[in-house]
């Protein structure tokens, strides 16, 4: 009798890190990396923003290896918003590439630092696409949605965010976390006012936006937050850069919601030392 065995792949992880221009993603790809290389994590970044400039960490996979905004506005005559998506539509033509770049990476954590345009992860099914792919090839995927925290300044600013982060769960259909960047930036004062942001209080918020927005547009606040309300599936964590234990924090929420070291063996310090030795 015959014994099929399936052989297993190693684990393979990855944060995909999203949200408006401007919340702090990369900041936030720079954070992460920094904390894992302290604890010994083998730790990659991955380049999804075909318009990026500059990096504090080299990215170990880089789309502007294979296409660059840049160049197709510049051949093709389209405005920043059409190329991008134009650059994503030619990436998802070109998976061979893709799957090669990634395919030296087992048993490793990969952040991809995605770009800043929302419509990737909230109307067209591009990112979508891109997540269900990389659960094709065996990552266990984990949504980092981005919100910054100047964004509770104005409640309507707010109420979208909270909005746009729902829509991106909803599409994307992975664990997700929402993180609130920038808490290093805010005072002491509004620190100590901050839970009702951290988990939407949509009812209270929506008093907060009637006081600054015309009675005509009231009905429309309400309705916006009893949608908030019903699908109650947006929580934010809170990310002080400058606080390590904070950092941690976010960290332990993404690795729990890809269950990420649970099929590693520990290894002895010696081993790592060594690991990193021959890198």
């Amino acid at each position: 009798m015959f014994v099929l065995i399936k052989l297993q792949r190693k684990g393979r992880y990855c944060q995909l890190v999203m949200g408006p221009a401007g919340s702090g993603k990369s900041t936030y790809c720079q954070t992460i990396m920094q904390h894992c290389e302290a604890a010994k994590r083998r730790v990659h970044l991955v380049n999804l923003d075909p318009a990026a400039e500059r990096f504090e960490y080299p990215p170990s996979v880089d789309i502007r290896d294979l296409i660059t905004l840049e160049d197709v506005m510049e051949e093709l005559g389209y405005g920043p918003n059409g190329g991008l998506i134009y650059c994503f539509e030619f990436l998802m033509e070109n998976l061979d590439w893709l799957e090669e770049q990634l395919g030296d990476y087992e048993d490793d954590y990969l952040i991809l630092d995605c770009p800043g345009q929302i419509e990737l992860y909230t109307h067209i099914p591009i990112m979508r696409q891109m997540t269900q792919l990389l659960q094709r090839w065996n990552f266990q995927v984990v949504g980092v949605y981005c919100l910054e925290s100047q964004f509770i300044e104005d409640t309507s600013k707010y109420f979208a965010g909270v909005m746009s982060a729902t829509s991106a769960m909803s599409m994307l259909e992975i664990p997700h976390i929402n993180v609130m960047t920038k808490m290093d930036l805010l005072s002491e004062e509004v620190k100590e006012n901050m839970d009702q942001y951290f988990d939407p209080d949509p009812l209270l918020l929506a008093n907060d936006a009637n006081k600054s927005t015309s009675n005509k547009f009231r009905e429309l606040n309400q309705a916006i937050a009893n949608l908030i309300d019903e699908f109650s599936m947006v929580s934010f964590l809170p990310l002080n850069i400058r606080d390590e234990d904070s950092v941690a924090y976010i960290l332990s929420h993404a690795d729990n919601a890809i269950q990420w070291g649970e099929d590693q063996e520990p290894k002895e310090p010696n081993d790592i030392d060594e690991e990193q030795d021959n890198e």
